[in-house]
Order: C-alpha cells, then sequence, then structure tokens
C-alpha cells in the first residue's frame, strides 16, 4: 500500500463526479448507494495512483427548483440527449452548482458518511477537496425567503429588457425580480440567483458558510472565483463592492490552518487571484494554448516566474471541458499530457481521463453512458502516474530548456518544447515536437557536472538507452529528431567508459 503525501509540491488531484459515480457504483451493486459503499480498494487504488488529493465534485443539497429547471430547459436537455441516448426524466437531477444549502445530501449519506470518507481517504494519506461556489445560490434557497437583500434584484422593466438575466421568484411574502446569475459575457444561469457582494452582510454570511465547509474538508474548489473581484463585479452589475477573497482567506485559514483554496480563474486573473491568498489557480490559458497546436504560445507561457507556474492547476480536461480522449487525436493527446501533467504546478485529472472515456458529462445529470476503457490509454497513463509519483518531480529543480537548429535553415526547432528535473543524483529531460511534421533540434543541457563524462540517456517508457559525450551535450546540445507530436522522455547518468 502506497501512502500519499498530501503535503507535498506539485500535489496531483482526482476529480471525482460524486452523484455519477455513486450511480454507476449502485448499477454494479445493484442496489442503492452511498459514499460508504466507495470500496477501500478504489481509496486504495487512488493512493496507489499517487494521488495526494480527491476532489469530490457535487456533494451539497441541491432543491426541486433547479431540478425542474434543468429538465424544462430545451437547450440543456438536447445535451442531456446526446449524452445518453436512454435518457430518462430521474437522469436529470440537477446542477451541482445550483446549492439550495451547504449540507452533505441525504441521498449520498449525509456529513457523517463524508466525515468517514475523508477519514478513510486520510488514512492512506490524501486529502479531501469540495465544492465551494461563491457567485450563486439555488432559486429556493432559504435566503430567498429570509434574505432577499442577500440578491441583486430587479423589476419589471428589467425582465423586459433582459429576460435571460432576470427572473420571477416566488415566495411566501411576495413575487420578487432576482437576477439570475452570470459572468459579464453569458446570459445567466437560469437555475441560480445572483448574490449581492454589495451587501455587507451577504459578504459575512458567505464567509460563515466558507468557514462551515472547512470544516467538512482540507480545501476547496471555488467556482468561477474571479466573478467577486470588485472591478469585475461592478463590471457585471454596476454595483460596487468590498473585496470579498482576501479577508475570507485569512479567516479560514487562521481558523484551518493548512486548509488549501484552488481558484477557477480566467481572463488572465490567475496572478491576480494568487496575490488575493489563492493556493492554486487554473490554468486555463495552458490548455487553451494546447488546443492550438502550436508549439510557440506553449513554450512561451512556460517562460514565466518558476513560483507562479508551481500555484496553477494544470489540466486536459474537467467536468467543464470536452473529454480529452476527444479533444485530441491520440498523438496529440500524449504530447500535451507531458507539456502538461511533467511541468510545474498542481496536477488536476479527471476521473474516467486515464481511462480514455470520452463522453462529457453535464454537472445537471446523475448518470454517464457506459463506456469501455481504452487500453492503450491505460497504459500511457499508468505509465506517466508512476513517473509523476517520483520525488523529483515534487522536490526537483525544474528548467525550461534552450532549443537551436539542428543545422543552417532547419527551423524545425521552433516546434520543439524541452525541460529537465534534476533532484540529487536524479535527472530528467522531457522533449517534445509539438507540431504535426517530422523536426529536429539541438537541445542544450544545463548541467555543468556532465562535462568531461560519458552520459547515458535511458528512454523512461521504452528500452531505448543512448550514450553520449557529456561535453558535447552541454555545449553542442543533444541532437533530436522526431516525428509530428513525438517525444522523448530520457533519464540521465553518468556512466564510466566501460559501462558504455
Amino acid at each position: 500500500m502506497r501512502i500519499a503525501n498530501s503535503e507535498r509540491q506539485n500535489p496531483t488531484l482526482l476529480q471525482v463526479n460524486t452523484r455519477v459515480y455513486l450511480t454507476e457504483l449502485s448499477r454494479k451493486l445493484k442496489r442503492g448507494t452511498t459514499l460508504d459503499d466507495i470500496p477501500e480498494e478504489e481509496i486504495e487504488s487512488w493512493a496507489n495512483a499517487g494521488f495526494d488529493w480527491i476532489y469530490m465534485l457535487s456533494v451539497w443539497q441541491t432543491g426541486e427548483a433547479g431540478r425542474q429547471i434543468s429538465r424544462s430547459n430545451s437547450q440543456w436537455r438536447r445535451e442531456f440527449e446526446e449524452t445518453l441516448d436512454d435518457l430518462e426524466e430521474s437522469d436529470i437531477i440537477g446542477s451541482g452548482f445550483a446549492i439550495k444549502e451547504y449540507k452533505v445530501t441525504s441521498s449520498i449519506g449525509g456529513a457523517e458518511a463524508l466525515k468517514r470518507l475523508r477519514e478513510r481517504i486520510a488514512g492512506y494519506g490524501m486529502k479531501l477537496m469540495l465544492d465551494f461556489v461563491p457567485n450563486h445560490m439555488a432559486p429556493d434557497h432559504p435566503w430567498v425567503e429570509n434574505h432577499p437583500d442577500f440578491f441583486i434584484r430587479g423589476t419589471e422593466a428589467d425582465i423586459l429588457r433582459a429576460p435571460e438575466n432576470f427572473t420571477w421568484i416566488d415566495r411566501t411574502q411576495g413575487e420578487l425580480v432576482l437576477a439570475y446569475g452570470r459572468d459579464p459575457y453569458f446570459s445567466g444561469w437560469p437555475d441560480t440567483i445572483q448574490l449581492n457582494y454589495g451587501n455587507v452582510h451577504l459578504q459575512e454570511a458567505m464567509k460563515e458558510e466558507l468557514l462551515q465547509i472547512a470544516s467538512q474538508c482540507d480545501g476547496v474548489r471555488c467556482d468561477m472565483a474571479m466573478l467577486l473581484l470588485p472591478e469585475i463585479f461592478a463590471n457585471t452589475w454596476s454595483i460596487r463592492v468590498e473585496p470579498f477573497w482576501p479577508d475570507a482567506i485569512q479567516r479560514v485559514k487562521k481558523d484551518v490552518p493548512g486548509f488549501v483554496m484552488m481558484g477557477e480563474v480566467y481572463w488572465d486573473l490567475e496572478w491576480e487571484m494568487q496575490q488575493q491568498g489563492f493556493d492554486f489557480t487554473y490554468d486555463k490559458r495552458l490548455y487553451d494554448r494546447l488546443r492550438t497546436l502550436e508549439a510557440t504560445p506553449v513554450r512561451d507561457h512556460l517562460r514565466a516566474d518558476i513560483n507562479y507556474q508551481e500555484r496553477l492547476a494544470r489540466f486536459l480536461e474537467n467536468h467543464d471541458e470536452q473529454r480529452v480522449a476527444r479533444a485530441f487525436p491520440w498523438d496529440q493527446h500524449q504530447a500535451a499530457a507531458i507539456l502538461t501533467f511533467l511541468t510545474p504546478g498542481l496536477k488536476f485529472f479527471h476521473k474516467g481521463e486515464c481511462q480514455g472515456k470520452k463522453v462529457k458529462i453535464s454537472p445537471h445529470l446523475g448518470r454517464g453512458p457506459v463506456e469501455k476503457p481504452n487500453k492503450i490509454t491505460e497504459a500511457f497513463y499508468a505509465q506517466l502516474l508512476t513517473l509523476i509519483k517520483r520525488p523529483l518531480f515534487h522536490e526537483g529543480e525544474w528548467q525550461l530548456l534552450e532549443s537551436v537548429p539542428a543545422w543552417d535553415e532547419n527551423q524545425t526547432n521552433q516546434d520543439f518544447i524541452a525541460f529537465s528535473w534534476e533532484y540529487q543524483e536524479s535527472k530528467v529531460v522531457a522533449i517534445v515536437n509539438y507540431a504535426s511534421c517530422q523536426g529536429q533540434a539541438l537541445i542544450r543541457l544545463p548541467f555543468a557536472e556532465i562535462v568531461g563524462e560519458r552520459v547515458s540517456l535511458k528512454e523512461i517508457f521504452v528500452d531505448n538507452i543512448y550514450h553520449r559525450d557529456g561535453t558535447e551535450l552541454n555545449q553542442r546540445g543533444l541532437y533530436v529528431d522526431l516525428p509530428g507530436w513525438g517525444y522523448h522522455l530520457f533519464e540521465l547518468r553518468m556512466t564510466n567508459r566501460s559501462e558504455a
């Protein structure tokens, strides 16, 4: 049994769609299941794979109002029918981001089952992450009745002007027009109601919610965290607000030392959100640049300060993005995985990704289609996760390497992205030709101690071993010739002449 180390740098996280996973488990066991039914061997397999964090998506209570909206929205329903060709009404259980209360839903075992799961996860050295959705609530949240001032109010004129952003809400004390939760670039989410951060009492109430969540887990993933920034909120709602995150994060970390905050962040606001106190922020920019299938923007992104990069959450898929097995052809998929998961930062994996699943499942659904694992994908990720577990990729020194032309007038070196990791006596060099055509390059290795030595380069995923002169590798560079989307993962060590 492998014990994970959730305190290490550049940690590894697995996101699990709780409700879909328990449905799969129910189908297997032929009965209803809760968090208590997650098999011990499943948890042990997560630890053995090297995951430091288990992020259980959508454990909080949702309501009937959000569920009915999910079922009646024709656009969403078309998406659900594409996901499940045998869709049933009971499959549409409402978005896990339309939260009625921050209480663990009874259908998955309630707070006590979550507590037991956390303890079981901790027994393998892993930590538990849950959702915090700060921007909005479900339409039937108790605050709609008790604290309507906690929400953005509207008028009949607002509904006529922007029906996609405002709605009537029934209350025992009379109807109100309230705004849908949204960001400034899209129409509102009709199963949510927008919180008003211009109200200092709402801010205080949300800090209390965060503290209550923090008592049940070791970290949170904050949905659309940048929407609470004063400039973003003012741009969206024309309401002046005081900063929320610095005080909220300071309070939760004081109350729960070591608590981790991961923010879903876009629009080039990653650095700013890190300065607000977030431990990790989504690296959507790297993902988007990988999707362009061009090396230069990816390499430029990797030139950023190492302290910034180590606080980025790097992913190839999550519940919002298309499944990577569908988004990238296999050769490009492997190349993108090397560049995503072997560079600094939190390594964010999504359950099913390592098995090559292709169907994206909406957070409104409680069931996904049955998909057989892809054996080739499984084998690749098993090797990759085994490699990532090594201390080298958590405690080592990372460095982006220079790629120069292999000969005059050959500019294919510009398609190469190369970097190294060094820790104690261990050295690994990764080289990726991130382009569709074959290319050649010289990769200059930064290790001064190899000068005057004989060096062996062993391919990590295959049995090939090459022997080179260390002085040449350091001064001229390692010559590489790779097909489109090809890569090398070399382990370097100095050898005696006799060994060569």
